[in-house]
């Protein structure tokens, strides 16, 4: 994907040297609780990794997001500090191909349960770059199984799978699965609380097919192309004005086929994130005469966030879609 392929930092790496003889024993303990409190230590890339291991690990985890709240994930590096918490912990969660740096030190780190989170479900292509339309695929998602599992992430690929509930909701059913293997004393509870994740995720399929159904446009323009499997699955066009990476800059051809693209779809809302310069989107809208709101790939949950968790902050974004096409 078109994200800044950073190396791990020097430190880091002499971190995993000095941490790897004193942590081996640890995680390759049969204990659940091999890490540094007496619940199943889990270590979460960023926000939708660690919204899911909460919810599915109830009382019985103890989740440290690698991702702080406010910072734009693509851009993490890893300190020593977090080598040294992913050397301790029990499991680690993350979705390969988003953050190089977390790949790089997932990989090197002494855990003794990894879950991948893109091996959960399929990952397709959405916006390869910052222009052309998105195909419409609608609902239409029997391709699926024919693509595989693609995980170099290369060329397009998008790991933006937790804004697709039904993407997210395969991925919840996963991770589950690996946290009752990992932990088998507390398999109950996980399976209970999976079970329940996934109904409030079905819940929110449910809220978007419905509350998207009767629309007076499909298109909707945006900072980057984060919502291509949303798009995707109620058919709807994403227009992006960057691609994959947030913050690249679009063309001129671009920005002048998106004012195109704006008159001739009807379009009235640029959207814009919380974690990422407006300055783009907001110049654009002025440009066309259109209004801006945010649509949030909730890579994180700040004060600005319109939610306290991934559940609100999505419902907010079905309402602000809904006004922004029309829908009754």
């Amino acid at each position: 994907m078109n994200v800044r392929r950073r190396p791990i930092s020097a430190v880091a790496l002499a971190a995993v040297t000095a941490l790897g003889l004193s942590t081996l024993t640890a995680c390759s303990s049969d204990s659940a609780a091999a890490g540094t409190t007496d619940t199943f230590d889990v270590v979460a890339s960023f926000y939708p990794m660690a919204f899911l291991a909460e919810r599915i690990g109830g009382e019985h985890v103890h989740v440290t997001s690698l991702t702080e709240p406010g910072q734009e994930p693509h851009d993490l590096e890893i300190s020593a500090h977090q080598m040294g918490q992913l050397e301790k912990s029990d499991a680690a969660l993350y979705l390969k191909g988003l953050q190089p740096a977390v790949d790089k030190a997932v990989g090197l780190a002494e855990v003794s349960t990894k879950i991948d989170a893109a091996e959960l479900t399929t990952l397709e292509t959405h916006g390869t770059e910052a222009g052309g339309h998105e195909d419409e695929h609608g609902d239409e998602h029997a391709h699926e199984d024919e693509h595989g599992h693609d995980h170099d992430h290369e060329g397009g690929t998008d790991p933006h799978i937790w804004l697709d509930p039904v993407k997210y909701a395969e991925v919840a059913e996963g991770v589950g699965k690996a946290f009752q293997k990992a932990d088998p004393d507390h398999a109950a509870d996980y399976r209970k609380n999976t079970a329940t994740l996934v109904k409030d995720l079905k819940a929110l399929d449910e809220k978007f097919r419905t509350g998207l159904a009767n629309r007076r446009t499909d298109v909707f323009l945006t900072t980057h192309a984060a919502f291509g499997y949303l798009a995707e699955r109620y058919g709807l066009t994403e227009e992006a004005i960057s691609g994959l990476d947030p913050e690249s800059e679009p063309s001129g051809a671009r920005v002048k086929e998106l004012q195109e693209i704006a008159k001739a779809d009807g379009v009235t809302t640029v959207f814009y994130e919380t974690l990422v310069s407006d300055r783009t989107a907001k110049t654009l809208a002025a440009d066309v005469g259109l209004k801006t709101d945010v649509l949030d790939p909730v890579e994180g949950i700040t004060d600005h966030s319109r939610g306290e968790d991934y559940l609100q902050v999505m419902e907010a974004n079905l309402t602000a879609l809904r006004t922004a096409l029309g829908a009754r």
